[in-house]
């Protein structure tokens, strides 16, 4: 797996979500340097089973989306003698 890279604007609005994760859920203020270490430590420790995940769902919606081609290209075969 590729490691888990983001752009500073996306590392800053996921920075600003832990913020106020903490504040509003934990009633703790977190300072944006120890958000960003946690984030880093997410996507090193946790990010391979949300990729993984993915992975698996997008291979469900193209087996799918495969079948149902299927289906339509059987639906418009003509029919022959042999």
């Amino acid at each position: 797996m590729p490691e888990i890279k983001f752009s500073i604007d996306e590392k800053n609005i996921l920075i600003g979500k832990i913020q106020r994760y903490f504040e509003d859920q934990l009633d703790h203020e977190i300072g944006q340097f120890d958000a960003d270490f946690l984030l880093d430590f997410f996507a090193k420790e946790v990010g391979a089973f949300y990729y993984n995940r993915g992975l698996h769902d997008a291979q469900t919606v193209l087996e799918s989306k495969l079948d149902t081609i299927s289906d339509a290209i059987y639906e418009i075969e003509q029919p022959t003698s042999f």
